[in-house]
């Protein structure tokens, strides 16, 4: 007990001594006093990850179609705006790709600089109304490991960014990230505008792909901040490399789980259905009319898909019956 207490002390003694040497400049900015608001933020969104299902099991799925229209395009715009806040006034600091130090003066192109990355960290608190849709929307298998950890570390870490770190360096990862949200959430804000759009979509994957290539960057520019000795805290540095490989690990399992597992099966189920004969094809109308009543095909909800059914049924049912019942009353007469 007395090792706990002395560990607790410490901690507690070593985080007002980093106080000290903090970013005066964002002190006093809406979540930047202490760590606890953003942490029981993060809190609420572990707590809502685990009450959330619960609540939904046994209701009916929200639809959201006009809320997710205006919260993903909401997205993009902000997204573009921190992009064009850290472009433009990088630019104006003449802020080096290779090695910047933070200016913790009050300089306005440093500090327009430190505002665009206190909107980055408050974005990525916005961000976890992903996870929140989908659990309202019942898509709980959208919600992985990978999507868990993207979202609540992101925010969580942010913070200390910009508690200490607000310029610099920091700003090449939140400007290249920003742009690449810009193209995400655009994605998804067309998705949400229906069937008419969503079969132009064809680049979901090429998304992923820039996410990982993103990884790898944020690993190479570090590696060469190292290397040059740039004057931006090295733990900082070594963190971020250790974090950008986790991504690079769970992105590169879901690109191989999602696009390349499943291309074989499909190559197969594509050729297999090519070389079909025409007696085949009696069994494949009656495969697709069980899929119908059972839930989904070809994009026609479980509603529509069973009153296909049912109306296909009805249709067939006194053209089958009545050949039947009338070889059944001849067989009578017969006997």
């Amino acid at each position: 007990m007395e090792i706990l207490t002395h560990l607790f002390n410490d901690t507690v003694e070593f985080y007002k001594w980093s106080l000290t040497i903090a970013d005066k400049r964002v002190q006093k900015w809406p979540l930047m006093d202490n760590p606890l608001p953003t942490l029981a933020i993060s809190s609420s969104y572990l707590l809502f990850l685990w009450l959330g299902p619960k609540y939904m099991k046994n209701r009916e799925p929200f639809q959201l179609r006009k809320t997710l229209i205006v919260y993903n395009f909401s997205m993009v715009f902000l997204n573009f705006f921190i992009f064009k806040e850290l472009f433009m006034a990088a630019r104006s600091a003449s802020y080096s790709y290779i090695c910047q130090r933070v200016d913790y003066s009050d300089d306005p192109n440093e500090v327009r600089v430190a505002g665009a990355l206190w909107w980055y960290f408050v974005s990525k608190g916005v961000e976890y109304l992903d996870t929140v849709f989908f659990i309202l929307r019942k898509k709980f298998n959208q919600v992985s490991f990978l999507h868990v950890y993207h979202h609540c570390t992101m925010f969580t870490l942010w913070w200390i960014g910009i508690k200490w770190v607000a310029g610099g360096q920091s700003f090449f990862g939140a400007h290249m990230n920003a742009a690449i949200h810009v193209l995400m959430y655009l994605y998804y804000g067309l998705a949400s505008c229906g069937p008419k759009i969503q079969k132009y979509l064809w680049w979901k994957k090429y998304l992923t792909i820039i996410q990982m290539i993103q990884f790898h960057v944020t690993i190479g520019h570090t590696a060469l901040s190292l290397y040059v000795d740039c004057d931006f805290p090295h733990w900082m540095h070594y963190s971020l490399i250790c974090y950008a490989v986790t991504f690079i690990v769970l992105f590169g399992n879901f690109y191989y789980q999602t696009y390349r597992r499943q291309q074989p099966r499909r190559d197969a189920s594509s050729s297999s259905s090519s070389s079909s004969s025409s007696s085949s094809s009696a069994s494949s109308a009656s495969r697709a009319g069980k899929a119908l009543a059972n839930g989904t095909f070809n994009g026609l909800s479980s509603k529509a898909a069973n009153g296909a059914s049912a109306a296909g049924r009805g249709e067939d049912s006194k053209p089958q019956e009545n050949p039947g019942r009338r070889k059944r009353k001849g067989r009578a007469k017969r006997d």
